[in-house]
């Protein structure tokens, strides 16, 4: 009932920087939470950065001041902002949502992931 479709992942130097977009879509829902987390080759996905309805953010340590999370709720749309990017970086980024849904006889949440884009930053 919601699609996540993210964009923006590329290949890039140490140093430089990338956006990457998250817009959902679909119809009967409201947006809570959203979030990025990634996942490098043998390690487990971990949160990267959210941010709630209201605007709130939360930032894993290792990204606190290079990256920066943000969301227009008119479009439904999450973005991460990264900047000073470092090998370490290189992960499958995705999105999540946390979704309020009216699909069935009483709302309900729902919980939904974006396909996955590829960041790698060479060193």
């Amino acid at each position: 009932q919601v699609q996540l479709v993210e964009s923006g992942g590329g290949l890039v130097q140490a140093g430089g920087s990338l956006r990457l977009s998250c817009a959902a879509s679909g119809s009967r829902f409201t947006i809570n939470a959203m979030g990025w987390y990634r996942q490098a080759p043998g390690k487990q996905r971990e949160l990267v950065a959210s941010i709630t309805s209201g605007g709130s953010t939360n930032y894993v340590d290792s990204v606190k001041g290079r990256f920066t999370i943000s969301r227009d709720n008119a479009k439904n749309t999450v973005y991460l902002q990264m900047n000073s990017l470092k090998p370490e970086d290189t992960a499958v980024y995705y999105c999540h949502a946390g979704v309020t849904g009216t699909w069935g006889p009483r709302p309900a949440e729902y919980s939904y992931w974006g396909q996955g884009t590829q960041v790698t930053v060479s060193s």
